[in-house]
């Protein structure tokens, strides 16, 4: 199978380019991902730079471009991709050195968006209880693992990075609004109202394209707005 792969490091290279790899069909195993395939293309070059780490779709490491859709490789399985695999970093985002980019922005602006809970209230001695109700309003809110395959795949982001705070970041901030247990709604709903933070996101859908866990940016996107909306009246 055929590869080809995005190498630059910034520090030794003036302009990237795409190299060539080929994994030999004995290598290739039923129900191989693309992680085990880069892990033993790395044996051929152990320059080649990549991030991993669980190994299955829980740590959000291995995000890359992967031919020309942003996903994880560690759940990608080889068999349903063309070949020749065509394998680049996250755009719109600085690169590191190969597949690594520099994640930085997107950590900052996750914590603009306060992804915790909070609660003044008197602490009870068990817990702070919800109604199952409730608790299912943060249903396909709270599983994100921050991979950034969205955020990355969104051009408001890419245009806009220190001041669109994307839609893992949004993703967050409509979790913690939703949460009955929390009492900082109008908190967060101010901090969100401006031009650039929120309204920046034009429902162009590609965050929920590529997640990998099957969320929807882009509805609670639209769920915030809305509550926004409410507030107002």
């Amino acid at each position: 199978m055929e590869f080809s792969i995005y190498r630059f490091n910034p520090e030794t290279d003036t302009l990237p380019k795409m190299q060539r790899f080929s994994l030999p069909d004995d290598q290739v195993e039923p129900g191989m991902m693309l992680l085990d395939a880069l892990l033993l293309l790395k044996e051929q070059d152990d320059s080649l730079g990549f991030r991993r780490s669980c190994q299955h779709g829980v740590c959000g490491s291995d995000g890359m471009n992967i031919n020309g859709t942003n996903g994880l490789a560690c759940i990608t399985p080889l068999a349903e991709l063309d070949s020749p695999v065509t394998l680049r970093p996250f755009p719109g985002m600085p690169v590191i050195r190969d597949l690594i980019v520099d994640m930085d922005n997107f950590w900052e602006q996750y914590r603009k968006a306060e992804p915790w809970l909070v609660n003044d209230s008197p602490e009870p001695e068990v817990e702070r209880k919800q109604s199952p109700e409730d608790r299912e309003q943060l249903d396909g809110l709270y599983e994100c693992i921050l991979c950034g395959c969205c955020s990355a795949a969104c051009p408001s982001y890419w245009w806009n990075p220190d001041k669109f705070l994307g839609p893992a970041a949004l993703l967050q901030a409509a979790r913690f609004i939703h949460d009955s247990r929390d009492e900082a709604t109008e908190h967060r709903l101010e901090q969100l109202d401006d031009a650039w933070k929120l309204y920046r996101c034009h429902t162009i859908m590609n965050c929920t394209q590529v997640c990998p866990k099957g969320l929807n940016p882009s509805r609670a996107i639209s769920d915030i707005r809305r509550t926004m909306l409410k507030k107002s009246l």
